[in-house]
């Protein structure tokens, strides 16, 4: 349609040209003495033209001839500048392989080519940009190669060349290399330098999913089960998890957390910071605990603990493990030692019925058997001992049974049955 458009319009107008050449009557006179010179106006006009199209031309070339050197020079820098987004990219390219010597050497040429442009007076509008990612590259290659020198002064210069960017680019740039620190800090097992550094970011960049997973790893290294929980269950809330796996994580950070735990008011503190479902997870309450009566706490408030989970335990459900069977049946017969206790005839009930639902199953047995010799029901713990140590799995509580066989056949006086017992304990492997 253009083009048809442009078609008519020279077509009228080479109409109108020969429109008003035709009928134009009009002469132009020219006087040299003694000459006189007479043309037609429209030889007048078409010298005009041609004359005043010849000054453009030339004008034009004499332009382009005087801006040679200048497009010259134009041209050596775009070739300089796409050489520099070339080296950038090849290392970028270059590391993604694993070839680390050349993503290395590729960052550092881009480097030297970004500062022959600088010196020649060129300044990119993304220089910031690119010398701190180039920076940044040849620490990564460093990192990879455990050049730690090289890596901490080229992840310095990142920074320093980050901070002098517009402040469009400061932030994003200088979050991007801290991050990466820290990344580096905590590959070399440096957590606590790892962890400082991820402190001193701004609050809403320490809350970014990369910061709390690098804080998460960091804290966990370190030792800080507390801080690393927290962290978890951040991540948790955003959901940057599923919700096995986090359960799973927050699980073993607090058993971990348990573990750093040595007195029993931190004990009660931690257990008092779970949530109602967190309590509820019976291989937590058995380690709390255990752990309570570990370091010397009440059985009294241990056995409080255990009391919602006895349903659970009773089930058996098939997400058990059998160390968590184990260690909830231990965690049982710790705070079921004294049998002068108050409730001690009514957990004796409940672990006789526990048994009896469950007559094949030796923690069961095991269980009833430790009780019934605390309440010198001697015939009684001697049989169901017997026929736990046949089945019993977990080598704690297999020798447990041994010795506790090996007391019963002391005090029926049979030191044949109580030496091959306490043998029996010894030759019990180690867990």
């Amino acid at each position: 349609m253009r083009a048809a458009l442009w078609l008519i319009s020279l077509f009228a107008l080479a109409a109108a040209a020969a429109w008003l050449a035709g009928n134009n009557q009009g002469t132009v006179t020219l006087f040299l003495t003694p000459y006189r010179i007479d043309l037609s106006l429209n030889l007048v006009l078409l010298v005009l033209g041609l004359v005043v199209l010849v000054v453009v031309l030339a004008q034009q070339a004499l332009s382009a001839l005087l801006s040679l050197p200048q497009q010259a020079r134009r041209w050596r820098m775009q070739q300089k500048e796409r050489a520099t987004h070339a080296a950038l990219l090849e290392s970028i390219s270059q590391f993604m392989a694993g070839r680390f010597l050349r993503a290395r050497k590729a960052a550092q040429m881009a480097l030297e080519k970004e500062a022959l442009l600088r010196d020649a007076g060129l300044e990119l509008d993304h220089a910031v940009s690119l010398r701190t990612v180039a920076h940044i590259m040849v620490a990564e290659s460093a990192h990879a190669l455990q050049d730690r020198d090289l890596r901490q002064g080229h992840g310095q210069s990142a920074l320093e060349a980050a901070r002098s960017g517009p402040s469009a680019e400061r932030q994003t740039l200088t979050e991007g290399a801290q991050l990466r620190a820290a990344r580096w800090l905590l590959d070399d097992r440096d957590a606590a330098g790892s962890l400082e550094l991820l402190q001193s970011l701004p609050p809403a960049t320490a809350r970014r999913m990369v910061a709390m997973r690098l804080q998460l790893k960091a804290a966990r290294l370190a030792g800080q089960p507390a801080q690393a929980l927290d962290t978890a269950l951040l991540l948790a809330k955003h959901r940057a998890f599923t919700p096995a796996t986090a359960n799973s994580l927050v699980r073993s950070l607090i058993l971990e957390w348990l573990s750093h735990t040595h007195d029993a008011d931190g004990v009660q503190r931690l257990w008092l910071g779970l949530s109602a479902a967190q309590r509820e997870m019976p291989d937590l309450a058995a380690e709390a605990a255990w752990r309570l009566l570990a370091v010397g706490g009440s059985a009294v408030m241990a056995r409080q603990w255990l009391q919602p989970v006895w349903g659970a335990l009773q089930s058996l459900s098939s997400s058990w493990t059998p160390d968590q069977l184990a260690r909830m049946v231990q965690a049982l017969d710790a705070a079921l030692a004294d049998a002068q206790t108050s409730d001690a005839r009514q957990w004796l009930a409940r672990v006789e019925a526990a048994q009896l639902a469950h007559p094949q199953d030796a923690r069961w047995q095991y269980l009833a058997g430790m009780l019934c010799l605390r309440h010198q029901l001697w015939g009684k713990a001697q049989g169901l001992l017997s026929q736990a140590v046949k089945g019993l799995q977990a080598p704690v509580l297999q020798r447990s049974a041994w010795c506790a066989l090996a007391e019963l056949a002391e005090q029926r006086q049979e030191p044949a049955a109580a030496t091959a017992a306490w043998k029996q304990a010894a030759l019990v492997a180690q867990p």
